[in-house]
């Protein structure tokens, strides 16, 4: 790895490798079946892979990166891993690309890595693996601005199973062929899981052709950069930062926009508190204040008040 190349690309590149072998550490788990669920609260489990996944990606890029911090989901990790966990190539092919001038001189204690190591993991135990997402999220001060979105059972069309996407502002993304949603239609993604009479209203006021409601936050974000979704609408509090970050980099670094229910960007700055209280609204080809200003006033005051 370039130890000339901006702290932001190095970072990306060895993202992108560790995701891909926390995305096997996931299948190998699934492959044994022994899942260890330890339920964490309602419909909210943890697996042996989210744990697994998560003491890879923090040990590898805690090695690589010591003065980083790093927030993962799964809280504080044993980081003393054997070595085959341990990710220490990096994409060389992600180096090759210019650093956005922006980026170029942002130092180490600039940034913040959100993880969540095993999106979609109710959808894990449930066998809809194919919901299933690696997440790693960075953030330079308060921005999401690089993120990774690894699909480990993704299949290819020679057969290899695992996909990763990448996004990074001012760059572009990589890893898949964005495809716009079909015009004359108003298709919404949302929450398999976690719907309440607030959440219902907000999605009523759209016009929507369809609803498609699948798991993840990773992989409704898909759903927009692969053009089966014009938009995610989820009007309550649920997901966590670790949950958007990644998703929200990879959207906006596409063109698209990824905010809480009233339009404002969530801060990722280290201490922020954990849950994203105002819901998420992203899109893509969309006029997102539009789409903001759609979900009545009631509903956008009352989500996430305490």
């Amino acid at each position: 790895m370039a130890p000339t190349a901006p702290v932001i690309m190095r970072l990306m590149a060895s993202s992108i490798n560790t995701a891909k072998r926390a995305g096997g550490i996931i299948r190998d788990v699934l492959k044994k079946g022994d899942l260890g669920i330890v339920d964490k609260g309602k419909n909210d489990p943890q697996t042996e892979a989210d744990r697994s996944a998560q003491r890879c990606i923090i040990a590898s890029l805690s090695r690589k990166f010591p003065t980083v911090k790093i927030i993962g989901e799964e809280g504080g990790s044993d980081l003393n891993v054997c070595d085959d966990w341990l990710v220490t190539e990096v994409d060389e092919s992600f180096l090759q690309q210019s650093c956005p001038a922006e980026w170029q001189d942002a130092e180490p204690e600039d940034f913040v890595i959100w993880v969540d190591p095993l999106d979609g993991t109710a959808e894990y135990t449930q066998g809809f693996v194919e919901h299933v997402t690696v997440l790693i999220g960075i953030a330079v001060k308060d921005a999401a601005v690089g993120g990774i979105i690894h699909q480990p059972f993704y299949k290819q069309p020679d057969g290899e199973l695992g996909r990763t996407i990448w996004g990074l502002k001012g760059l572009g993304t990589g890893g898949f062929i964005p495809v716009p949603a079909p015009a004359g239609q108003f298709i919404i993604t949302t929450t398999r899981s976690h719907s309440n009479a607030l959440h219902q209203q907000a999605l009523n006021a759209y016009a929507s052709t369809e609803v498609l409601k699948v798991g993840g936050a990773g992989f409704k974000v898909l759903q927009l950069l692969e053009g089966k979704a014009h938009a995610y609408v989820f009007a309550t509090p649920g997901c966590k930062k670790w949950d958007t970050c990644a998703p929200e980099a990879v959207l906006e670094a596409q063109g698209g926009c990824l905010t809480n229910i009233n339009g404002e960007h969530y801060s990722y700055k280290a201490d922020v508190e954990h849950v994203n209280r105002k819901g998420v609204l992203a899109s893509l080809g969309q006029n997102h204040s539009e789409l903001v200003e759609k979900i009545p006033a009631e509903v956008r005051a009352a989500v996430g008040a305490k």
